[in-house]
């Protein structure tokens, strides 16, 4: 959360010319409320197979998927992420993120979190996003960093 994935994504497909997926859009289209309503209401576990359900659909040539930063924490998940796609870790310090979302409404995985619990949540999660295919530098303006990511893409 916080790197950029939504906006460089949405950027990439746009300026390749392909479909743009955003897997907590169509988790919250499909559930009929927002993520933070889904922990609230249900649990992160709801939320997690929500996203379970919804993210074979998505992983299709031609399409950029932005995935929602606990995904790729099941083991299923990953594998079926890492064989069908080219994967891309948008690398962005803690202290980066947390500037971009300590602020933000509809966080549930930082309501009622110390800065030391959250970044406890990036650190177990980082190991798994450096398994990526590819390392792009997501503290750039997000064009520049869409370009990158589009020529990975592309290649």
């Amino acid at each position: 959360m916080g790197s950029g994935k939504t906006l460089v994504g949405a950027l990439v497909a746009q300026r390749g010319h392909a479909t743009f997926f955003d897997l907590d859009h169509l988790v919250e289209d499909k559930a009929g409320m927002s993520v933070a309503e889904i922990f609230a209401t249900h649990s992160e576990e709801a939320f997690r197979a929500f996203e379970k359900e919804t993210l074979p659909g998505l992983l299709r040539p031609g399409a950029v998927v932005a995935l929602g930063g606990g995904v790729v924490m099941d083991d299923d998940n990953w594998r079926l992420i890492s064989e069908s796609a080219t994967t891309v870790y948008l690398e962005v310090p803690f202290e980066t993120i947390w500037q971009r979302i300590h602020r933000l409404p509809g966080r549930p995985l930082i309501a009622n979190r110390t800065v030391s619990e959250v970044e406890a949540l990036f650190d177990r999660r980082r190991a798994r996003y450096e398994q990526a295919d590819h390392r792009v530098d997501g503290t750039r303006e997000a064009g520049l960093v869409a370009d990158e990511v589009l020529a990975l893409w592309s290649a």
